[in-house]
C-alpha cells in the first residue's frame, strides 16, 4: 500500500516508518527539512519536503495514498498555538477529502475529549471533530498520555538543583506513554487497515506519580536524593521564560497542561474509557534510556 507519514523523523514517525517499510509498504515521509531527505531515503522511504501549512503541498503528498498518518508538528514560533494547530488540521482534512484517502490514523492526545480548553488540547479536540466529519474516510484517533521523553527537558534541573518537578505535587498520578508503544499501535493499524468508522484509542505505557518518577530516575542516574518539586504556576511560567520559551508557548504547552492534570480534567475520559491499549515499555524501562542521555549531558 501507499502510506503518507507526517511528522518527519520524529520520535513516533521514525519508528512508524521503519515498521511500515519492513512490512513492504510504500511510504512517503513528509518533512519540512531538506536536511532529512537523505536519512529518509536511507530508510527506503520517499521524502516529501514542504510545509504542512501549504495545502497544495499536502495535496501532492497525499495523492494516491491508501492511508495517512497525521500529526501536527510542534511550532514554537507561532503567536497562537491552537489556531496554528487548527489550521494544519483543516489542511489535512481538505487534502484527505480531495485525494480520496480512505484510512487515517491521527495522533491526538489524552485530554482531547474536552472542547473547552486544556491548553493546546482544545485544538486536538477540534481536529478530531473535523476528521470525524469525513464521510468516506475511516479514522482512528490515538490518544497517548504524557510522553516519557518529556522528562529529558528536566536534565539540567536535575544536574544543577537535584530536583525534577512541575506545577503539580508529588502525589499526582500521571498517565505516561513511550513513543515506541504509540508507533507500534499506529503501525499495526496502518498495516492492517481493519478499523472502520470513527474510533478513539488510548495508548498508555505506565502510570506513576511525581514522587515515584523522581525515585526511579534518581536511582538509575546515581542521584538517590533526587526529589519531586512542586512549582506554582507562576514559578513554572517564569522559569520557562528564563530558559528561552515565549510566554505564550510556556503557558499553553506546559503550564495549562499541568493545571488540567492536577485538577483531574486531563485524564477524566481516560479513566472511564474502555478503548485502551497498554504498551510494553514501563517507566522503569525508560529510565535506563534516560540515564544514557543524562550521562551524555556532562
Amino acid at each position: 500500500m501507499n502510506i503518507a507519514i507526517t511528522g518527519s523523523l520524529g520520535n513516533i514517525s521514525l519508528e512508524l516508518t521503519k515498521k511500515l517499510i519492513a512490512k513492504g509498504h510504500n511510504v512517503t515521509v513528509i518533512t519540512h527539512s531538506p536536511e532529512r531527505m537523505k536519512a529518509i531515503e536511507q530508510l527506503h522511504a520517499i521524502p516529501a519536503v514542504g510545509s504542512v501549512e501549504d495545502y497544495d503541498f499536502l495535496l501532492q503528498s497525499f495523492n494516491n495514498s491508501n492511508a495517512v498518518y497525521t500529526m501536527i508538528p510542534p511550532n514554537y514560533i507561532v503567536e497562537n498555538i491552537p489556531e496554528y494547530m487548527k489550521k494544519v488540521g483543516e489542511n489535512y482534512v481538505n487534502a484527505i477529502k480531495q485525494t480520496g484517502v480512505r484510512h487515517v490514523v491521527n495522533l491526538s492526545s489524552i485530554g482531547a475529549h474536552r472542547p473547552d480548553g486544556l491548553g493546546p488540547l482544545v485544538a486536538d479536540h477540534y481536529v478530531e471533530k473535523i476528521l470525524n466529519e469525513l464521510k468516506e474516510t475511516h479514522v482512528l484517533h490515538l490518544r497517548p498520555g504524557i510522553f516519557y521523553t518529556n522528562f529529558y527537558s528536566n536534565i539540567q534541573m536535575i544536574k544543577h538543583q537535584t530536583i525534577v518537578g512541575d506545577n503539580f505535587d508529588a502525589s499526582t498520578n500521571i498517565v505516561l506513554s513511550h513513543p515506541l508503544d504509540v508507533a507500534n499501535v499506529a503501525a499495526q493499524a496502518l498495516d492492517e487497515l481493519s478499523f472502520r468508522g470513527k474510533n478513539i484509542l488510548y495508548v498508555a505505557s505506565d502510570e506513576k506519580n511525581g514522587g515515584e518518577i523522581a525515585t526511579i530516575l534518581g536511582r538509575v542516574i546515581g542521584r538517590p536524593d533526587l526529589k519531586w518539586h512542586y512549582f506554582s504556576d507562576e514559578e513554572l511560567l517564569q522559569g520557562l521564560i528564563q530558559n528561552g520559551l515565549s510566554e505564550h508557548i510556556a503557558s499553553v504547552y506546559i503550564v495549562q497542561i499541568g493545571i488540567a492534570l492536577r485538577n483531574g480534567l486531563l485524564f477524566e475520559d481516560y479513566r472511564t474509557s474502555k478503548n485502551k491499549v497498554f504498551g510494553a515499555i514501563s517507566f522503569t524501562d525508560f529510565a535506563n534510556e534516560f540515564a544514557a542521555v543524562y550521562g551524555k549531558s556532562f
